[in-house]
């Protein structure tokens, strides 16, 4: 870090409000310009980590050329800035950049948005459509969440990377393409090869030259200059007159694990940008609390034990019957008094836990996600409660997932379930890995 930038930051330390003014000086030192990275129309990067700096790096190296990259990081770090990066870096920065998200489309109409379609080649189909490689000829497409490409098209892809020509669905022709591909996910490939979920050759294929994305937590220095950037941001947007930040604000926020990296700091910035009513921008604890990692670890029976406890409670302390708790839970009848007398439930007892179960969620021993869920049932949960039960699972096995002792069978669902229900939720089985 050079010297204004080091003296800029000591003053923010002392100084109770951080001057946007003083993140203007500061901008021109991290700013990543057209001169750094030797192209035009770059996406704004903010940050003077050395992680960051190292994924810098690499796009510089890798830009020049025709290489495939891959992109791995968790969701909400900014991969799709990295590629865009690496095409404005690169030779076709004047072509078309083409993004598509694998998880984002349907998969019956991925192939053809992916490589068009003739007309009449399914139902509906009443016009020709020109595909996403076809459209990024001698530019860049990029493909968002290639790990949720499903398996009968990733041979597709592997030969119109191999040999720059593919056929229209439903057409004879075969059309030649120079595309480069850029790709990105926050899964981990070489798992999902082991479970024979994504095909070697294709990943072989597309890890050319792989940069991995740190999370936010990793690059704790770059949390001042990214919250001044986005509340300045907001603020002209907004026409807010807001010039500094609340320096315990700002402290509130460095602490903060921000699972949801920098994107979910994007979003909690501009919501304090809208509440904000003077010129000084301040949040408090309780907006944040959503967002911040779980204070203690919550075990599995301390979840199914405050999800009975508050059934218990809505129904009076009833057990039986049609309106009784075990019905509520799916549960039968005996089934349900043997758990209590193992979690040391009592019918008349309050919902409230111990501090280590206040963020308790709801959890079955049984299946926790059973299909289709009786109503009311332990398997009836939202998508927060899923992740966090699976976090909190993860977290218990060390990030492994099968075997008797892994995730899955502490869950009670088949493995592919949760690998299945880890990938929607964007959960990175990684952070739970043990050292």
């Amino acid at each position: 870090m050079s010297a204004q930038t080091s003296w800029a930051s000591e003053a923010l330390a002392i100084n109770p409000t951080a001057s946007f003014e003083t993140e203007d000086a500061m901008s021109a030192k991290v700013a990543f310009d057209s001169i750094e990275l030797c192209g035009r129309g770059l996406p704004r990067i903010i940050g003077t980590s050395a992680a960051l700096r190292s994924v810098l790096g690499m796009v510089r190296v890798v830009a020049p050329t025709d290489a495939t990259v891959l992109i791995n990081g968790e969701t909400g770090t900014g991969k799709e800035l990295i590629a865009e990066a690496v095409h404005k870096s690169s030779h076709r920065s004047s072509g078309p950049f083409v993004k598509v998200n694998c998880a984002a489309i349907p998969t019956g109409l991925l192939e053809s948005e992916l490589f068009g379609h003739e007309r009449g080649a399914y139902t509906g189909a009443v016009a020709r459509s020109i595909g996403r490689f076809e459209r990024a000829n001698r530019g860049t497409v990029f493909l968002d969440e290639i790990g949720d490409l499903p398996l009968e098209l990733q041979p597709k892809l592997l030969r119109v990377m191999q040999e720059r020509q593919f056929e229209r669905l439903g057409g004879g022709s075969t059309i030649h393409t120079d595309v480069r591909v850029v790709c990105a996910t926050h899964r981990n490939l070489g798992e999902m090869i082991h479970e024979r979920q994504f095909r070697a050759d294709l990943f072989y294929r597309l890890s050319v030259f792989p940069i991995e994305l740190p999370p936010l937590r990793d690059r704790p220095e770059d949390i001042r200059l990214l919250v001044r950037h986005f509340a300045m941001d907001y603020a002209a947007r907004m026409h807010k007159r807001i010039t500094g930040i609340s320096e315990e604000f700002m402290a509130a926020l460095a602490r903060q694990s921000w699972p949801g990296n920098v994107r979910e700091l994007q979003n909690l910035i501009e919501r304090s940008v809208i509440l904000s009513t003077g010129d000084v921008l301040s949040g408090s604890m309780p907006e944040l609390t959503g967002t911040s990692k779980l204070s203690a670890p919550v075990t599995l029976e301390e979840a199914e034990r405050s999800h009975i406890l508050q059934t218990l409670q809505q129904t009076e302390g009833v057990v039986g019957g049609a309106n009784g708790a075990a019905a509520r839970l799916g549960l039968p009848r005996t089934t349900l008094i043997a758990r209590m007398k193992r979690l040391g439930v009592n019918r008349g007892q309050s919902s409230a836990l111990p501090v280590r179960a206040a963020a308790s969620v709801p959890i079955s021993g049984d299946s926790l996600f059973r299909t289709p869920p009786p109503e009311g049932s332990l398997g009836r949960l939202d998508a927060d409660q899923e992740k966090r039960i699976i976090e909190a699972a993860l977290a218990e096995t060390g990030g492994r997932i099968a075997g008797p002792s892994g995730a899955a069978a502490k869950l009670g669902i088949p493995r592919q379930t949760l690998d299945s229900k880890i990938s929607t939720l964007g959960i990175d089985k990684r952070r739970f890995k043990s050292a």
